[in-house]
This record gives structure tokens, C-alpha cells and sequence, in this order.
């Protein structure tokens, strides 16, 4: 048996060596947190340089380093002080331990989540819980040296001069091996010069983007890499990806009747004139330098332009909006580099990934511009003109989407007495939130949808995105307009046979009926209640929107019908029709939407964000009618008028949806002309 004196010698000698083992150890915990908190220092104040994000892939290689020594460090701190009978070193030392378990698991929940939306608390418990561990680490060490001054011992480990000669040498040796990577990966990959198009063809001046509004940084052309790679960032957006895939926004450029235009346009004013559509439809080809002879505009398949048309980059690096008169008028510039960006397999590309995830800082600033937040930016391209460089005529203004939102309720830029009375913006109403699995979704799950539903019903039958066409037909049926007919109550209605005071009828509502053989005048109503801009937008002379009328009788016969369409699929030009047209110099029609031709317009009828229109209809009831009569009224919408349609689509051309946007029913009485006085 072991005599109680042995085992406290024991005990002792077992103390010393565990004291001896920890200081040893604690000096590599120190050298390996100095470099923790120093490339954790240069992530908060240095940014946006590839010696940044070396530093952070460092700082991660070092968090891990410094998870084994400190977990190491405290086993052993624990079994040398565990017979230690001292509360508020107990107390200060787990909380110190419980900061440090918590500090790390949270720690590497962020290097594996990255920097999300939903899990920014990560970001801020590791940023502030490693300044409380500090200050609870440096309690407990003062409290510890208090009690052992108290006893007049001096066993607590410090560190010699050669040990902190070791420190400070590794910290500037990881200094320098920073500098020496980042030095070594731009000479590995040097930043390339302007890019320069050979016999570029400056056909609208000096500037090289005209007759678009589009501006770079210097008017340079852009690299095919710079601006292309939306399959790229459905690597970590795969569901605002899939939403952006079947958009009018990814179609801009390979939309059937576009590649029929912008080759129309090419055939006769040359490639360059397709600037003028392509900084909207098609900013790759405009930002590359393909508009010009030997180039490739966006109608042509197989390019880049064409299969991504309006692409991440092209709206995520929009940095300013030149003007809002529109045709492209806004200033593109190439986001900053993350390490390995041109990189397409391999460790590199995973390496890019990874850096965008967790060093996601400068990703945000870089594609979160507060410019996508504001409608202004959809002025760039929802508004457009056309000068005399195009229709050698004279300045032309056209669709402007933006300008009609601005004067309607929902901008709150004038005194309106309507039901809204916050603004809602484009965004609002054409991005409405959405859940998705995405780093950037809000509290709720919830993404801004980029599949831009609109107006657009021929895209997806064309390209068999069944769901897309279902969203849009919703899109145009949510009361965003209303039809109405108006009763037609009758000042010379007889109530009754009895004599009766004026006055009193004044306070009454006569009964609505019509005559057999009466000459009908009714009133239909159509109000925009709920577009925020005149309805129909956009292309307003290829769009086709009207008024549905059907009178039948009792026993379903016809009696008056407007706005049918026939068996070859055209419309009755008689129909009430919202649309405009536009005109070339000779007065012509200008209908196949050539509008390098237009100089004007001859009609145009829409209806304003908050008003109503009145459309008046004048027809007889024939003797044979049995009553009660069926008064229906409808607004029809359709994406592009068959004329237009057929030519250009050609042999794809379909039928193409016809929308009931709304719709009201009204039964009237009809009776006998009653017989005139004295009779």
C-alpha cells in the first residue's frame, strides 16, 4: 500500500511535469493564435486584393491549426488543475473553456456555410466571441497570478526571449509568404491589358457602343469572360438560376421574332446598326466587340450572346444609369477577381468557390449594387427612342415603361388620390419574393424571382416552358385590370301607373331593360387598377390587347358580337383595340417592327396606371330576340398580332395564347314598346 506522504510526492512530481508539458505546449498555442488574430486583422481591414484572399484561405488553415493545440492545451490544463479548490478560477476557466468550445464550433459552421444571409449571426459571433474569450482568458490568468502572489509562488509559465524571437519571426515569415503568393499569382496570372477588336468598324462616331447608350470604363470592349458565366453562378443560386432560364430575360436574344428583326436590321443597315438592340437584348456581343464586321450579333445561334442573352453580369454589373431615355444607356464595369476566376475544373475552380463562399464580403459588394434596387434601372432598357443616325429622319421617342410608371400612383412622385399609398417599384411587381434555397434568401426563405414574369406568353410556348406560361397567365389574370358594363338605368323608365313626384323618382334606381327593336348604346369600362405603367406596355405595335362584346338572347342566339377572332387566327379590325402604329416617312405602317423605319406614330391607345376608359358600342335588337338578353364583355390580351407573328416566327409560328385578362356579365330584361298614349 502507498502511504498518503508518497502519493502527495507523487501527486506533486506529476503536477510539475504537467506544468512543464503545458508551458511547452503553450507556446505553440500562442504562436498559432498570433497568426490567427492577425489574419483575422488584415480580413477586416484589407479587402478586395488576391493577398486578402490568400490571407483568408490562410486564416482558415490557421483556425484549424489553432483548434488542435487549444483543444490539446486545455485537456491538459484541466487534468493539472483538477484538484484545484479556487471558485473564481474555476468559474473564469469554464468560462473561458465553454467560450472557447462554443467559439469553435460556431467557427466551423462558418468555414463550411460560408457567408449567408440567413446565418450572418455566424460572422458576428466569430468576430466578437474571440474578443470575449480573450478578456475571459486574460481574467483567468490574472486571477491566477493573483492567487499564487497571494502564496508567494511564481510557477506560471512565461515566455522566454527566444520563444517570443520564434513568434515574432513566424509572424513575419507568414507576412511574407502572404506577399510572396500574391506576388507569384499575378506574374502566374497576369491582369491582361484593354482588349482590343482589329478593323473595329466606328460606323456612329468615336464612341464604340453606338448608336446604344451602353458605356464602359474608358469605352473599352469587355472579355467574353468578364461578362459571361451565368452557368457559373447557378453553382451557388441554382434556384434564382432556374427561375433567370426560362425568363424573357435569358431568351432576349434567342426570342424567334428578335433573331428575325436584328438579322433584318443587320441585312439592311449592316452589323453595327445592331448596337442599337443589342445593348439591351444582347450586351455580350455589344460589350465584345462583336457588332462589327466579321462579328456575330445576338440572333445568331450558338454564341454566347445568344444562349445567354441579359445575363447575371449583364444586370449585377450595371454600376450606373447614364440617362433614362434608355437603349442600353447605362455604364457596365467588370467585377473585381477572386482568385482561380477563369479557372473551369480542378482544385482551382473548388479553391474560387470556396473564396466566393467564405470571403464573400467583396462577391456582395461587387454584385449587391444598390442600383438593382432602384426602378431607374429598368429605364435603361424598358425605355427607348430613335434618332436620325437609325431612320435618318429625326429623334423618335417610343415605348417608355418607365416614364409612364413615374406618372403613374404607385411612384408617389405627384399628389395622387389612389389606393396605394406607398410606392411600389418595378421590382415589386415583376420580382415578387419567392422561397428558395439560396445564400442570399432573407429570414423567411425568401428570394427576389428572376424569372421576371410579365406579359410574355409566346417565349415559353415557344421554348415548352409549360410552368413559366402557367405563372405569366396568373401574372395577367390578378386584377391587375378590370372591365365593366354599365348598367343602362333608364331616365324614362315607368315604375308604376301611378302618379308619381319627380323628386322622388330622382332618389330612386330605375330598372335597366331595352325594347324589342330599340337602337342599344351601352358602355363598357376598362380600368387600370393595378399595372404600374400604361396597359399595354412595352412593344405596344406588335402587342395586341381588345375588347371581347357578345350579346346573345335567351336561347343562346347572337346578336352582337365585337373583338372576334377568326379561323386563320387574325382579329377583327373592327375590335376595340389598345395598340399603337407606327409610321415610315411615307405614311406607311411600319408593322414588321422595323423600327430603324419609324418617324413617328399614327394612332395609339392604351390605358394609364389609375384610369379608366370609356368604349362605347351601338347596336339594334331585332324583334325575334327572346329575352332576358346576356350582355358579356372581356379583355383579351395576346402577345404579338398574327400578322407580325406569322412573318416572324415563320415556319415555328403557332397559334399563340389568347389571355382573358377580365371579364363581366350583365342580363337585361327586354320587353314590348308599350303603347302611346290615347291608344
Amino acid at each position: 500500500m502507498i502511504s498518503l506522504t508518497n502519493f502527495l510526492k507523487n501527486s506533486r512530481k506529476d503536477t510539475s511535469d504537467l506544468l512543464s508539458q503545458e508551458s511547452d505546449k503553450l507556446n505553440g498555442l500562442l504562436a498559432v493564435f498570433i497568426l490567427c488574430a492577425l489574419s483575422g486583422l488584415i480580413i477586416l481591414f484589407f479587402k478586395n486584393s488576391f493577398a486578402a484572399q490568400i490571407n483568408v484561405l490562410a486564416h482558415i488553415g490557421a483556425g484549424i491549426l489553432f483548434s488542435f493545440f487549444v483543444v490539446r492545451y486545455v485537456i491538459l490544463h484541466f487534468k493539472r488543475t483538477l484538484g484545484v479548490r479556487k471558485p473564481a478560477l474555476i468559474v473564469s476557466g469554464l468560462i473561458t473553456a465553454i467560450a472557447l468550445l462554443l467559439y469553435l464550433l460556431f467557427s466551423f459552421q462558418l468555414a463550411y456555410y460560408g457567408h449567408q444571409k440567413t446565418m450572418v449571426y455566424l460572422q458576428t459571433i466569430h468576430t466578437y466571441a474571440s474578443v470575449v474569450i480573450i478578456l475571459s482568458a486574460l481574467l483567468h490568468i490574472k486571477l491566477y497570478r493573483f492567487v499564487k502572489y497571494k502564496k508567494g509562488e511564481n510557477r506560471f509559465h512565461t515566455l522566454k526571449i527566444s520563444n517570443i524571437k520564434s513568434i515574432g519571426f513566424c509572424v513575419l515569415t507568414y507576412l511574407l509568404a502572404i506577399m510572396a503568393l500574391s506576388i507569384f499569382y499575378q506574374f502566374a496570372y497576369p491582369e491582361k491589358g484593354p482588349l482590343t477588336i482589329e478593323n473595329y468598324e466606328y460606323s456612329y462616331g468615336d464612341h464604340p457602343f453606338l448608336p446604344s447608350q451602353t458605356e464602359t470604363e474608358n469605352n473599352q470592349f469587355i472579355r467574353i469572360t468578364d461578362i459571361t458565366g451565368s452557368e457559373e453562378c447557378g453553382s451557388c443560386h441554382s434556384d434564382i438560376a432556374k427561375q433567370w432560364e426560362v425568363s424573357a430575360h435569358r431568351f432576349a436574344a434567342a426570342d424567334p421574332t428578335y433573331v428575325t428583326n436584328v438579322s433584318l436590321l443587320a441585312e439592311k443597315k449592316g452589323i453595327a446598326a445592331t448596337r442599337y438592340c443589342e445593348g439591351c437584348h444582347a450586351p455580350i456581343a455589344l460589350l465584345t466587340g462583336q457588332l462589327t464586321p466579321g462579328g456575330k450579333h445576338g440572333g445568331i445561334s450558338d454564341t454566347p450572346a445568344n444562349h445567354e442573352g441579359v445575363n447575371c453580369l449583364s444586370c449585377h454589373r450595371m454600376t450606373r444609369i447614364i440617362h433614362l431615355e434608355g437603349v442600353g444607356s447605362y455604364h457596365f464595369e467588370p467585377a473585381n477577381d477572386y482568385l482561380f476566376d477563369k479557372s473551369i475544373t480542378g482544385v482551382s475552380k473548388s479553391i474560387n468557390h470556396y473564396l466566393i463562399k467564405t470571403f464573400a464580403e467583396q462577391h456582395k459588394q461587387d454584385m449587391g449594387n444598390p442600383l438593382l434596387k432602384e426602378p431607374s434601372m429598368c429605364a435603361t432598357c424598358h425605355s427607348q427612342f430613335m434618332d436620325k443616325s437609325m431612320n435618318d429622319w429625326g429623334w423618335v421617342k417610343m415605348q417608355d415603361d418607365y416614364q409612364a410608371w413615374l406618372d403613374s400612383p404607385y411612384s408617389k412622385g405627384k399628389d395622387h388620390n389612389f389606393s396605394n399609398s406607398e410606392e411600389i417599384r418595378c421590382q415589386d411587381c415583376h420580382m415578387p419574393k419567392v422561397p428558395a434555397n439560396d445564400p442570399t434568401a432573407d429570414e423567411k426563405g425568401l428570394v427576389r424571382s428572376h424569372a421576371f414574369v410579365a406579359a410574355n406568353t409566346m417565349l415559353p410556348l415557344m421554348f415548352g416552358n409549360d410552368e413559366h406560361l402557367k405563372e405569366t397567365i396568373d401574372f395577367l389574370q390578378s386584377n391587375k385590370m378590370r372591365i365593366s358594363i354599365d348598367r343602362p338605368n333608364r331616365a324614362d323608365a315607368v315604375q308604376s301607373t301611378l302618379n308619381l313626384n319627380e323628386r322622388l323618382r330622382q332618389h330612386s334606381e330605375t330598372p335597366s331593360y331595352f325594347y324589342l327593336g330599340e337602337t342599344v348604346n351601352l358602355t363598357i369600362s376598362v380600368s387600370n387598377v393595378g399595372v404600374g405603367h400604361d396597359f399595354p406596355g412595352g412593344t405596344t405595335d406588335i402587342n395586341q390587347a381588345w375588347v371581347y362584346l357578345s350579346v346573345r338572347d335567351s336561347l343562346n342566339n347572337s346578336i352582337f358580337t365585337s373583338g372576334e377572332i377568326g379561323d386563320d387566327e387574325f382579329l377583327d379590325p373592327q375590335s376595340y383595340i389598345y395598340q399603337s402604329i407606327p409610321i415610315d416617312r411615307n405614311g406607311n405602317h411600319v408593322w414588321r417592327h422595323d423600327l430603324f423605319n419609324m418617324t413617328g406614330e399614327t394612332y395609339k391607345n392604351v390605358v394609364k396606371a389609375g384610369k379608366t376608359d370609356i368604349v362605347n358600342y351601338r347596336f339594334d335588337l331585332p324583334s325575334w330576340v327572346k329575352g332576358p338578353i346576356i350582355i358579356e364583355a372581356r379583355l383579351k390580351y395576346r402577345k404579338l398580332n398574327t400578322k407580325y407573328a406569322k412573318w416572324a416566327l415563320g415556319d415555328l409560328y403557332r397559334p399563340l395564347p389568347v389571355v382573358d385578362m377580365a371579364q363581366d356579365t350583365l342580363v337585361l330584361d327586354i320587353l314590348h314598346e308599350p303603347p302611346t298614349k290615347g291608344q
